[in-house]
């Protein structure tokens, strides 16, 4: 017998058609709207950008027929993988199909260095066919090379000239679109015929703004990474005895954390925007895990659950400013790299640090410590996202309640276990939601690109109603941008929507999160996405939608 190589989930979810907006499903016309501008630093934005910058937001409606030019279309998936990548390849393979079906889409190879080393494939309809519905990235690959020289430009150009592509379509999240916009405006200063087109993607929630509801991905991941807390939330409440730290992709934002808690109510949840606010310190987060660990154990509970952002560190003003300095003070160092023993490595970090990072930096345990000055980046940058805070926390924690237990506050017992959710769901089957709004962001993408648009970002919006209710368009890269300093220089990027922390979702969690930290543990237990089933079990979108929107 031969061995299976689909599973039947696989096989179910390949029959299942996306829905599409009722304005996209036949005939459309695009209308303009408002003129639009930059976030912020408008004058600078304009002088960086003159071609694309103050361009209409844009919608599709229902319309007459029209017909289009014979296009071919370049794809490119950009940066981490996120669930629906593939699907939005689908809806713009299907779109310019339907259009018209000489037009062909090519994928280029292992990211955006595709474009520039030339490497790609057709894809034709049997090679889309095994994708549909899929997480993943593989059908092209994704890759992190920034598409930001002009060499990189001209050699994209080359190629597209050589199979005579009209559009790129670049599949990526907030640096990856913001090196789409470059893209546009280079191809338009230049006079070539090479339409820049953005989708967003991300799974931190963090490429989001009035007109972008959510980026795609952060629906599927938020659920996956919701149903392993809740089962451990299970556990926890089974075994009776392990705190489990937890700590979830996000390091420039706590989107994920946050919608984690809203999904699960665990005992305890750090948002690191609030602690930036309020200008805590690492100790002061340990004394409010320590106090919510202590009161529970006054009524024998010994348990729980304390979700933590892989961003924290960053976002303690005290942290921030030692990892700065400490930036600056191993970068090219060549008599720290001299220095043979940890100890030794120790002691003169110590010895060149201002005296409130020094402090700081004792505080740490040694572990951390070290690791702080032992995993750069490319850019000599200290490696924030390979910190692991979760045991950083109960190390300090555990060192905290030993001294209350031996003053005789504390008469619990402390044991804990640690996790980190990132790759499990960054790849996952997209659920119905992510395989809808994939979809529709695809062949939204490919209807700008036949009304001959460039320099804008696939959008879809009116999210929590019925998908056939929802609306499509497109807004200008130019008006996301805002500069920001990158490396000593001021660079315009497109701005990262951090957690508000006057927003209904971050409301909500502060109006009962005491709640979820007492002695009746409020756990809930999301279970797996549901592909098949009642509609408000398989399609309701996250909690931070329903809570923006009111609902």
């Amino acid at each position: 017998m031969i061995p299976m190589t689909k599973s039947p989930l696989q096989i179910a979810r390949a029959k299942y058609q996306p829905l599409l907006p009722a304005s996209l499903a036949g005939n459309v016309v695009l209308k303009e709207g408002i003129v639009t501008q930059s976030v912020d630093n408008h004058i600078e934005i304009n002088k960086l950008f003159p071609n694309t910058y103050g361009m209409p937001l844009l919608t599709f409606e229902t319309g007459k027929q029209k017909s289009y030019l014979l296009k071919n279309v370049g794809v490119i998936l950009s940066g981490g993988q996120a669930p629906g990548g593939h699907n939005v390849i689908a809806g713009l393979f299907d779109a310019l199909k339907k259009i018209n079906s000489e037009n062909k889409l090519y994928g280029f190879l292992g990211g955006p260095s595709g474009l520039v080393e030339h490497k790609y494939i057709e894809l034709t309809k049997e090679v889309v066919a095994d994708y549909r519905n899929t997480g993943g990235f593989d059908i092209i690959g994704s890759g992190r090379t920034k598409l930001e020289e002009d060499w990189q430009f001209d050699k994209g150009t080359e190629i597209c000239k050589q199979l005579n592509i009209n559009a790129i379509v670049i599949i990526g999240g907030d640096d990856s679109n913001t090196n789409a916009c470059i893209l546009a405006e280079y191809y338009l200063k230049k006079n070539y015929d090479i339409q820049v087109i953005g989708c967003p993607k991300t799974i931190d929630g963090d490429l989001k703004n009035e007109m972008i509801e959510t980026s795609f991905g952060f629906d599927t991941a938020c659920k996956v990474y919701a149903e392993l807390i809740g089962n451990i939330q299970r556990d926890a409440s089974s075994a009776k005895k392990y705190w489990h730290f937890i700590r979830l992709m996000g390091r420039s934002a706590s989107h994920i954390t946050l919608e984690c808690a809203l999904q699960s109510q665990p005992n305890i949840c750090i948002i690191s925007e609030e602690v930036q606010a309020k200008n805590l310190t690492l100790n002061d987060i340990v004394e409010y895990i320590v106090k919510i660990i202590v009161n529970r154990a006054n009524f024998g509970l010994n348990f729980g659950t304390v979700l933590i952002p892989e961003g924290l560190i960053e976002f303690i003003p005290a942290m921030k400013k030692l990892i700065s300095e400490l930036n600056d003070l191993l970068a090219n160092n060549e008599d720290f790299n001299y220095l043979h023993t940890d100890d030794e490595k120790r002691q003169y970090v110590k010895g060149m640090l201002s005296a409130d990072s020094c402090q700081v930096y004792r505080t740490l345990p040694k572990g951390i410590a070290h690791q702080l000055t032992l995993d750069r980046d490319p850019h000599g940058n200290v490696q924030v996202s390979l910190i692991e805070t979760e045991k950083l926390l109960i190390e300090m924690v555990a060192k905290r309640l030993a001294q209350l237990k031996a003053e005789g506050q504390y008469k619990g017992n402390f044991a804990s276990i640690n996790h980190f959710f990132g790759y499990e769901g960054r790849c996952a089957i997209p659920s119905n939601f992510d395989a809808n709004y994939c979809y529709s962001l695809g062949y939204t993408a490919a209807l700008l690109i036949m009304e001959n648009k460039t320099g804008y970002m696939s959008f879809v919006g009116n999210l929590t109603a019925p998908a056939k209710e929802w609306i499509a368009g497109g807004i200008p890269f130019t008006m996301m941008m805002n500069l920001e300093r990158r490396h000593a220089d001021m660079k315009p990027v497109i701005k990262k929507a951090l957690v508000l922390l006057d927003g209904k979702p971050f409301k909500y969690f502060e109006k009962y999160r005491d709640s979820w930290a007492d002695e009746n543990s409020n756990y809930i237990y999301p279970g797996p996405i549901q592909y098949f089933g009642p509609s408000e079990v398989c399609d309701k979108p996250t909690q931070t939608l329903l809570l923006e929107k009111g609902i």
